[in-house]
């Protein structure tokens, strides 16, 4: 079977009426729209609504906000830091380690257990994982962050171009 070969199913498809040739048949004259008004003319737009508010109008629109203050964290596990290789853990140990992507804050959480003693250091800790990581005889050290208490917003909100 080819394309040319194919044909819709018989009594599928009927001819169009043609409306609208001479007064004295069926549809001719008026073509079926009726003598005057909108419905007889060629300018309805699409989605009107006969003057009702249209429903592309009523719905809600652009709801929310975004927070250009958020702070988001890169998270490492407790079961995590046991790969890093010496006894010290940085955010640059990490990122060698192929733990935490080159950019962004570390938050470690304390999911998984520790077995030896590391010295932490990261710019977050859950009080799960910083009683972990002291309870295996290590130490917990916070980096503040680079923009200090207050975070300043994000590049191309309205907060700065005003």
């Amino acid at each position: 079977m080819k394309v040319h070969d194919l044909k819709p199913a018989a009594g599928s498809t009927r001819d169009r009426k043609r409306v609208g040739r001479g007064i004295g048949g069926r549809r001719g004259k008026t073509a079926g729209r009726g003598m005057k008004g909108q419905g007889a003319r060629n300018n309805i737009k699409p989605g009107f609504e006969g003057g009702q508010l249209p429903l592309l109008q009523r719905i809600p629109k652009l709801k929310g906000f975004k927070n250009p203050f958020r702070v988001t964290y890169t998270v490492v596990n407790l079961e995590h830091l046991a790969e890093v290789a010496g006894d010290e853990v940085t955010p640059d140990t990490l990122r060698q380690a192929g733990l935490v992507h080159k950019h962004g804050l570390v938050k470690v959480l304390g999911r998984g257990e520790l077995t030896r003693a590391l010295r932490v250091s990261a710019h977050a800790f859950s009080k799960s994982a910083e009683r972990a990581i002291t309870a295996a005889g290590g130490s917990v050290t916070v980096i503040p962050t680079p923009w200090g208490q207050r975070r300043p917003p994000a590049k191309g909100n309205a907060l700065t171009n005003r």
